[in-house]
């Protein structure tokens, strides 16, 4: 099966880029409400539908969920890439629907969408509210859970872009984690069985994405839900869709959790168990913070009457500015960058530094500034 190609055919060009809003997805679960899978199972803080969508008649259940934090909306991309395979009337689309029972919430925090931010209305981050329950969208999740009986879930999620893969330099697209179901991090059977799916679907994805997946930090805490979930002896595998080289609108990882979706699916259908799975989950890489977005070296500054050759990295913020996803580079480091990387590097080769302020970089200083009176620089991107 040639994953790209049944990402090209099915992909969901309706929806694009990162602002993904409950607008955006409502005419899609209507489209492909073809025999009452359509159900809303709640409302939000500020009083929006959730809704859920079940489809297939198979024996396993499979749960998957996404933007439970607001601005993480590349899964949810995909998920929409993934329904439209199911609703194909393709050979594989028959045998997914003939041994498996989606139900999928594809957008678990409307209010965090609109508002792109990572918490709720109430500005609680639900995967910290797994335990307490102390907001409907998190009780939502939960009631699905405990009435749906799954078998595997699915917690799908973005991470910034300041993760790499270990310290190759690589930035971490796609990071996969089978969360500890304890303090001790122990393996139990259904903890085992999340780790051979994450094992096998690395196997199918380093032929598309080689060396750019990465492995997220297993440390426990129950209040974060897929450890809840892996505790209550269900598999539970966490999907991070990271950065790709000059893909700020995640429309290339968006390619690549789609893959992973279908890949798992395929590696369950068919029963492939990976051989030596521990290991070969152990030995995908770390997630490591090493990256910026944009590093600056052999800059001059004139600091007091003396020159010196320094460093300085900026990191974009996210701002939601009239309905539109605003890259905003601020400096967020000066100095030592040693062991660092980033996805987009300058080499000044001594030019002199001069801003509209102070003529040396500050922290938290937007990222707009001269080298040599003759290159500027403009929201950290040289402006032609």
């Amino acid at each position: 099966m040639n994953l790209e190609e049944l990402f090209n055919q099915y992909k969901e060009e309706s929806i694009q880029g990162r602002y993904i809003t409950l607008d955006s997805i409502e005419p899609l679960l209507q489209k492909i409400n073809t025999n009452n899978q359509l159900k809303i199972i709640g409302k939000s803080v500020l009083g929006k539908p959730v809704y859920s969508y079940q489809i297939g008649e198979g024996e396993t259940k499979i749960f998957l969920w996404s933007q439970m934090h607001g601005n993480e909306s590349t899964t949810t991309k995909a998920l929409f890439d993934f329904l439209n395979v199911l609703n194909s009337g393709s050979d594989l689309a028959k045998q997914l629907l003939r041994n498996f029972t989606f139900c999928s919430i594809p957008m678990l925090n409307p209010d965090g969408a609109t508002l792109y931010t990572r918490e709720n209305a109430n500005k609680v981050d639900l995967n910290r509210d797994s335990q307490n329950l102390s907001q409907p969208e998190s009780k939502i999740l939960r009631e699905t859970f405990e009435s749906f009986k799954p078998d595997y879930c699915f917690n799908l999620h973005d991470q910034r872009t300041i993760f790499g893969v270990s310290d190759t330099g690589k930035p971490a697209t796609l990071s996969f984690l089978a969360p500890s179901y304890n303090e001790e991090r122990e393996i139990n059977e259904s903890r085992l069985k999340a780790i051979n799916l994450i094992a096998g679907i690395n196997e199918v994805l380093q032929q598309y994405l080689p060396n750019q997946i990465g492995r997220f930090d297993d440390s426990f805490n129950i209040n974060c839900i897929g450890d809840t979930f892996q505790s209550l002896g269900v598999s539970t595998l966490l999907f991070e869709a990271g950065h790709f080289a000059n893909d700020y609108d995640r429309e290339e990882t968006r390619k690549f959790v789609f893959m992973a979706l279908v890949s798992s699916f395929t590696t369950l259908c068919e029963n492939v168990i990976v051989g030596n799975g521990i290991n070969k989950y152990l030995n995908i890489p770390q997630n490591k913070v090493v990256f910026y977005d944009l590093m600056y070296k052999n800059i001059k500054i004139n600091y007091d009457g003396i020159e010196i050759i320094t460093n300085f990295a900026a990191q974009y913020k996210e701002e939601l500015i009239e309905n539109q996803i605003c890259f905003n580079a601020y400096i967020s480091q000066i100095g030592e960058l040693e062991n660092h990387f980033g996805h987009y590097v300058y080499d000044a080769k001594g030019a002199l530094y001069k801003d509209d302020y102070d003529n040396f970089p500050k922290l938290n200083q937007k990222a707009d500034f001269y080298l040599d009176n003759n290159i500027k620089f403009v929201n950290g991107m040289i402006k032609i």
